[in-house]
């Protein structure tokens, strides 16, 4: 029996209070629990051990604290197939044209990023190199992977907006790029517009789900993952331009991470995926036309 008793804590559950007796016992604070008249069961300790208890009980109350519930899941988009089927016909387009020389025999010396043409003027290379491969690997690596990762980003923001803010990325990681490098730098492949579709689609997830009360593991999940595949398929093989392919994943994590905010949501949302899509195809179509009849 306790010769000092003072009530510390009382709950209408039973099984609290005796939780944190259980508690208390095990730190070396003797209690006892007694049934209130007015339905409670009151938990009592010492007078003396009264601030080291009650110490005891607010640390187990932070630490036992329920959960938030998790944030909703994410409305997806449907038709994000469209967008990755539109991506395929334009790198296959354009390697038929270029390669049977439909248009002009030097389409690809007129497409190709070359950073001291791009510094004296000639920005379309940012977009018309996007569509560029140097072989048939380099084509099918880059279609397999835009491919894969432009449907979930289109599940996530729409066909038509992920692929506008993604080609955005790329171009902008293609002029930092040949703003950047040795005047001789010459560069073509979807490879830079992949890695911004990862990178914005991995911000754009980090963001949109955090939460401060969350585990960090699962707040920083989708933004270890898109660095984990940037590592894993981005930094690898003969030939792999390293610095585009961090280019193309900064740029799109930076649009991801705008297009995440509320505000640029909500704008988001009410552009029809069609008008985006038209304009993402549009500026490709308008930066080959200046490249083949300027």
């Amino acid at each position: 029996m306790l010769q000092e008793p003072i009530e510390v804590y009382r709950s209408r559950r039973f099984a609290d209070c005796a939780e944190r007796a259980f508690m208390l016992t095990a730190v070396g604070i003797a209690s006892d629990l007694t049934h209130e008249p007015e339905g409670y069961v009151a938990l009592w300790v010492e007078h003396a051990q009264l601030e080291s208890a009650s110490a005891h009980l607010a640390r187990y109350g932070e630490e036992n604290r329920p959960l938030p519930p998790p944030p909703p899941p994410p409305q997806l988009h449907e038709h994000a197939w469209l967008g990755a089927l539109t991506y395929a016909a334009v790198l296959l387009g354009v390697a038929v044209f270029v390669s049977h020389g439909l248009v002009r025999l030097d389409a690809f010396e007129a497409g190709v990023l070359d950073a001291e043409q791009v510094r004296h003027g000639q920005w379309w290379r940012a977009w018309t190199a996007l569509t560029l491969h140097f072989d048939l690997a380099h084509l099918t690596a880059n279609l397999g992977a835009g491919i894969w990762f432009g449907w979930i980003a289109g599940r996530l923001l729409g066909a038509g907006v992920a692929w506008a803010l993604a080609l955005s990325g790329a171009a902008v990681a293609n002029l930092t790029e040949a703003l950047l490098a040795e005047p001789g730098y010459r560069s073509a492949g979807a490879s830079t517009a992949v890695f911004s579709v990862l990178g914005m689609t991995a911000a754009y997830a980090w963001r949109e789900r955090y939460s401060p009360s969350q585990r960090w593991a699962l707040r920083w999940a989708p933004l270890v993952a898109g660095v984990v595949l940037l590592g894993w398929t981005g930094t690898a093989g003969e030939h792999t331009d390293v610095f585009a392919h961090l280019a193309g994943f900064a740029c799109g994590a930076l649009i991801g991470v705008l297009a995440a905010l509320e505000p640029v949501r909500a704008v988001l949302a009410r552009v029809p995926q069609w008008l985006a899509g038209l304009a993402a195809v549009g500026s490709v179509v308008a930066a080959w036309s200046v490249a083949l009849y300027s």
